[in-house]
């Protein structure tokens, strides 16, 4: 639109005081260039009389009728913009400038000025998205041009306008100009965006919870999950719709989180994450890691664990609310799309297709997930209750000591655990052949020094870890399978096998457990009189990764220490081995015994053997040395029998739990050895009917018991009276 010199007349009359020219002129409704010279000649600074100005005045309304409301009559225009037009200025302008100071010369020098940028640059908010509402885009402190503000008279419409955020618009501007400049790339940015969106989405629904069903099948199936959101979020308005999705992606990405947790429990301990019990065991996993990779290596990995929760959280919930907005702003594609994909979720559902055998096509994988985890805490919940009654239930609490364990009196007893000694040790291909050498090995020297053993499998409690829960079902004959058992249990008078000696009287009770590193209150628990923790053995030498000490010296400094000090009564030992606890590097190195010394002897042997980073994500290696630290166990152990054991010595040894499923597989089972060896034939004599195999290794056919079973019939056996 073009004006003439008369139009141009509208700044000089009543309606538009002299204040009006420090309104600069906006490049987007700027006259033209001759127009604005013509009238900056005729024009004077004073004000004329309303009565000559007053008809030319309505000429700019009629030739632009679309800036003006049709219902207000043409003479309230002069009373709407007399009194907001002059304050405009001071309000909106925030530049240091003095308009009365302004000539008519100086104005029409910035309109030509205006207009030649306009010409050449452009404006950014004719260019952008956005370009329906220049005046909110227009940067801070340039004002209206004098005919828009009488276009539109109402003040509160030109205050809502006002831009009060004008950070994030310039944000915009920036990245619309980037887009008109690189369409290509950004339309290939935004796809990738939205491709990436999808795809964490799916991931995080159809997301396994064991590794080894972790295949790109498992991930090519239609979530229902993601049908139902879809749906929801296409009919919702804006502000619900980002609020469901940004709520929707945090539970996404919480149950992400706890699908991991899954995935690593499973892994090194057999089982799922519990959500209500297993908390407390992060504090252990980070004292495994820094004895494992030291102080720095562990607090990197908990800093990198956080972060990753940080990110899967943040990455799940952008994701959902992109989507969302997405299947908004194409809301008949998006309607299309989820109705052809529930019908086909639908017809795969109902005529069962798979992919392959368990891997359906029409998938329910997270509503099954939330509804397990939901019926896993109910079932905690109630099986504390439970286990209470149960634990107050023992057919021996009340037998009088002078009817406990009356084959055994006289006998120096020994119970003694090997760390991670499992069934897989003896079984898997890889471990077997060194394992069973050894076995065989160390059953001669037995024979040879006149003992005799016999051995059976027990199903333990735990898996991979968490040893405590194996060594308290062993002791106590109750099945202890979590940790809200276990302090169940250890608060409460339980007799155990420990306990039950020394309730006898006959016998002192003494602990040697070099993976003890602080204070201890099972001790009064299991009946044990005297504790040598890893503290009290008096090791000089390095650690091996976690194990504190070599199994060698531990033994030797119980012999230093207790066994080999004379005594009223005979000893009921408890002794836990170490060095076969995981990540197996480095291992220890038999010494000849007369040089164990105080340990230092192992400061060589400990820089010369493996790291735990050298095999620790090879599975072959890790059987490997598994392998070879079980051996070590084993052969520390009856080397200590053999050289100092006598006609009284019993010893009980067994394996706490299968070793982590990198190395025992992922479908092992729980059993673990376990074995009696005396020199008196007696007392093998009276579990002849246990049908257990002779020498140290358990056959394939042999027996296998639930460990808790072990206390009941070790206690029948050698003459103790039941009395619930």
């Amino acid at each position: 639109m073009s004006f003439n010199t008369s139009s141009r007349q509208l700044s000089k009359t009543d309606e538009a005081p002299e204040d009006v020219p420090s309104q600069e002129v906006t490049p987007l409704d700027a006259p033209a260039p001759g127009d604005t010279v013509q009238t900056s000649e005729a024009e004077t600074p004073e004000v004329s009389a309303p009565e000559t100005e007053a008809p030319e005045a309505k000429a700019p309304e009629a030739e632009a009728p679309e800036a003006k409301a049709p219902e207000a009559p043409e003479a309230e225009a002069p009373e709407a913009t007399t009194d907001p037009e002059p304050k405009a200025p001071e309000a909106k302008d925030p530049e240091p400038e003095a308009p009365e100071a302004e000539t008519p010369e100086a104005e029409a020098s910035q309109t030509e000025t205006s207009q030649t940028e306009a010409s050449e640059t452009g404006t950014p908010e004719t260019e952008g998205p956005e370009a329906e509402a220049p005046d909110a885009d227009a940067p801070e402190g340039e004002v209206e041009a004098p005919e828009q503000a009488a276009a539109a008279p109402d003040p509160a419409v030109s205050d809502a306008d006002t831009p009060t955020a004008p950070r994030p618009r310039r944000w915009r501007r920036v990245w619309g100009g980037w887009r008109e400049k690189y369409p290509v790339a950004a339309r290939v940015l935004a796809w990738t965006t939205t491709a990436v969106a999808l795809a964490v989405v799916v991931v995080a629904l159809l997301m396994p919870t064991q590794a080894d069903k972790v295949r790109i099948a498992a991930f090519v199936r239609l979530p229902v999950e993601a049908i139902f959101g879809a749906a929801l979020l296409i009919v919702l308005p804006r502000k619900p719709r980002i609020a469901v999705a940004a709520f929707a992606g945090l539970g996404l990405g919480a149950l992400t989180v706890v699908n991991f947790l899954d995935i690593g429990f499973n892994e090194y301990l057999g089982r799922g994450f519990n959500v209500v019990l297993d908390w407390s065991l992060f504090s252990d996993a980070q004292g495994y890691l820094q004895d494992t990779f030291g102080k720095g290596g562990a607090l990197g990995i908990a800093a990198l664990a956080v972060t990753l929760v940080i990110a899967v959280l943040a990455l799940t919930t952008l994701s959902v609310i992109r989507l969302g907005n997405l299947a908004a702003r194409h809301t008949e594609t998006a309607t299309r799309t989820t109705l052809v994909l529930a019908i086909a979720w639908v017809t795969c559902a109902a005529l069962g297709v798979q992919y392959a055998a368990g891997i359906p096509i029409a998938s329910e994988h997270t509503m099954q997930a939330l509804q397990f985890k939901a019926e896993q805490v109910q079932r905690t919940l109630q099986d504390e209750a439970e286990f209470a009654k149960i634990a107050k239930k023992d057919n021996f609490a009340n037998t009088p000591p002078d009817q406990l364990l009356t084959g055994l009196r006289g006998k120096d007893m020994m119970i003694t655990f090997i760390e991670s000694y499992g069934r897989s040790a003896i079984e898997d291909p890889v471990m077997a052949p060194g394992v069973d050498a050894t076995l065989t090995a160390e059953n001669k020297k037995l024979t040879d020094a006149g003992f005799a053993a016999k051995s059976g499998w027990l199903t333990s409690a735990t898996y991979g870890g968490s040893s405590w829960l194996g060594h308290s079902t062993f002791m106590s004959g109750l099945w202890i399978s979590n940790q809200q058992r276990y302090r169940t249990v250890t608060a409460g008078e339980r007799l155990t096998l420990p306990g039950a000696f020394k309730k006898t009287g006959a016998w002192d009770t003494v602990g040697v457990m070099p993976g003890v590193q602080k204070a201890w209150p099972e001790q009064n628990f299991y009946g044990i009189d005297k504790l040598y923790d890893s503290h009290k053995l008096g090791y000089k030498g390095p650690k091996f990764s976690w194990s504190t000490m070599p199994d060698q010296y531990a033994l030797t400094a119980f012999e230093r220490l207790v066994h080999s000090k004379k005594h009223d009564k005979p000893l009921m030992s408890t002794i836990i081995l170490t060095s076969s606890h995981q990540p197996w590097a480095p291992i220890p190195e038999l010494v000849p015994q007369d040089q164990v010394g105080d340990g230092s002897i192992y400061n060589a042997i400990e820089k010369a053997g493996k790291k735990p980073a050298d095999i620790i994500t090879d599975s072959t290696k890790s059987k490997q040395e598994y392998g070879k630290s079980i051996q070590y166990s084993v052969s520390s152990l009856i080397n200590y029998l053999v050289k100092y054991g006598n006609k009284n010595t019993v010893l009980i040894f067994l394996g706490d739990h299968q070793p982590i499923a990198r190395v025992s597989g992922n479908h092992a089972s729980r059993d673990v050895p376990v074995s009696i060896v005396a020199k008196d034939p007696k007392v093998l004599d009276k579990i002849a009917a246990w049908n257990w195999a002779d020498g140290l290794q358990p056959k394939q056919d042999t027996p296998v018991w639930k460990m808790n079973a072990f206390r009941d019939r070790f206690l029948t056996a050698y003459g103790s009276t039941p009395a619930p």
